[in-house]
């Protein structure tokens, strides 16, 4: 009986052992600070069928910009998008920038180890930052996010899938940067891993850093 015994143990710590060596690595490798780790963004519970314009106020997250100027040739699909959370729709096309278009999700892990960088980015005066939130689990949990995030600068809520069907936007996130005439000059896909890097792309897709 012992003997039986010994050998399930043995068995157990063998599979133990083997289900540690297959463990998949995180995806995220960050090079960034310590100052700003993964877990930067508090857990928020989002509030169903609450308020969304008054929770989107308590948060700081100010209306969607004005889109007037004509459509931009070579800058995003013209087509226009809700602002989470209610207010005025954007014209994508008629967006100008230079402006950083960050496309993310509340269930993303490397949206949210990027946050903290889009957050002091939002504080700029030298770029605009706009959030376009995608299959997410309903409006009043990307509001959640965003707010503890603190970012600070205009949400949409692409409920109809555009940046996915229009621009192949599959994982997530994925920053675009657009020119001050509305012309797309490129796009980062993958999580930001640092105020630097951030800093980095912007010069080299916009001539001018957060």
């Amino acid at each position: 009986m012992r003997s039986a015994l010994r050998t399930c143990v043995a068995a157990a710590g063998l599979v133990l052992a083997l289900a540690g060596c297959t463990e998949t690595p995180s995806v995220v490798r960050s090079t960034a600070p310590a100052a700003a780790p993964s877990t930067a963004v508090p857990d928020a519970t989002p509030v169903p069928n609450a308020d969304l314009a008054a929770q989107k106020k308590a948060a700081g997250i100010p209306d969607c910009p004005a889109t007037e100027a004509p459509a931009a040739k070579g800058g995003l699909p013209d087509v226009r998008v809700e602002c989470l959370g209610g207010g005025r729709e954007v014209r994508l096309a008629s967006l100008r920038g230079p402006t950083l278009v960050n496309v993310w999700a509340s269930w993303c892990g490397p949206c949210r180890t990027e946050a903290p960088f889009l957050a002091e980015a939002g504080r700029s005066t030298a770029v605009s930052v706009l959030g376009v939130n995608l299959t997410d689990n309903g409006p009043d949990a990307a509001v959640a996010f965003a707010g503890a995030a603190g970012w600070t600068y205009p949400q949409l809520y692409d409920a109809d899938l555009v940046f996915r069907n229009r621009l192949q936007v599959v994982g997530l996130p994925v920053t675009f940067f657009v020119r001050a005439d509305g012309t797309v000059a490129g796009r980062h896909a993958g999580g930001l891993t640092s105020e630097q890097q951030l800093a980095d792309l912007s010069r080299q897709y916009l001539g001018v850093a957060p």
